[in-house]
């Protein structure tokens, strides 16, 4: 199992976390508020996705990711390789994911003379106090929701990113760093557009809990934000993450594309 997939994924999660964190975090102060611990824990994740969907993608065609230049798999393969990659990465993004919302989404202020203690002093305080109020499964919160998110999304993420570079590159060759930059912009922005509405639903069900249960499950929680905020719930944040979604991920394929031709 060739092994510098997981690790240009790895180097290249890093990078685009950089460039994106400020647009998760979303506050005019405090761009970069928790990102120590993403950046570490992205890596991993990315590490998964790339691997995974690099090798799924070489157990289908026999070909290696120089070779599929010359041999462009299906879109079934594509889209499969994609979708295995997804869904085993959603398990291990799922604790991570939880402990980078629950500090993103703390209200209490710094810690100052009279001002009340922050929730969670950080990571390692965040994990050990869902572990101890919720159990290990709170741990887990969210995660049915963010795999089905991300197995098809991811899918149609490395579908629209191999189709772009075979529109725009000639037969044999490896794409150009515009046409790679341009094409992982918009396989971003499409795997955004699809994901939306379930990453709403991951952050309401990684959210319930922290004070008191609110929601049964998935369908519950879908079915009771449509009846107090109708539809439109579902793309809540699509704009911030469209525009998050070009640069980091345009990013992230042009280092993980640059990284493996280095090292093939």
């Amino acid at each position: 199992m060739p092994v510098e997939e997981f690790v240009a994924g790895w180097i290249s999660g890093a990078v685009g976390l950089v460039l994106g964190h400020p647009f998760d975090t979303v506050k005019l102060l405090g761009f970069f508020k928790g990102m120590s611990f993403p950046i570490a824990s992205i890596a991993v994740v990315n590490s998964v996705l790339f691997g995974v969907y690099s090798n799924a993608l070489l157990l289908l065609t026999a070909t290696s990711h120089q070779e599929r230049r010359a041999q462009p798999p299906s879109y079934m393969h594509i889209f499969l390789a994609g979708c295995t990659g997804g869904f085993l990465q959603a398990y291990f993004l799922a604790p991570f994911d939880l402990i980078k919302v629950r500090l993103q989404n703390q209200t209490e202020p710094r810690a100052q003379p009279g001002s009340p203690q922050p929730r969670y002093h950080g990571p390692m305080h965040c994990a050990a106090s869902i572990f101890q109020e919720e159990g290990p499964r709170g741990l887990f919160r969210g995660a049915w929701a963010l795999t089905l998110r991300d197995t098809p999304t991811l899918g149609i993420y490395f579908i629209t990113y191999e189709g772009l570079c075979h529109q725009y590159t000639p037969e044999g060759q490896n794409p150009s760093s515009a046409t790679v930059l341009v094409a992982g912009g918009f396989a971003g922005i499409a795997s955004w557009v699809t994901a939306t509405p379930l990453d709403v639903i991951k952050s309401r069900m990684q959210m319930d809990g922290l004070r008191r249960k609110v929601y049964r499950g998935v369908l519950d929680c879908m079915v009771s934000s449509v009846r107090q905020e109708g539809l439109g719930v579902f793309f809540r944040g699509l704009t911030i993450n469209s525009a998050r979604a070009f640069p980091v991920n345009a990013v992230t394929f042009l280092s993980y594309e640059y990284l493996l031709r280095w090292w093939g």
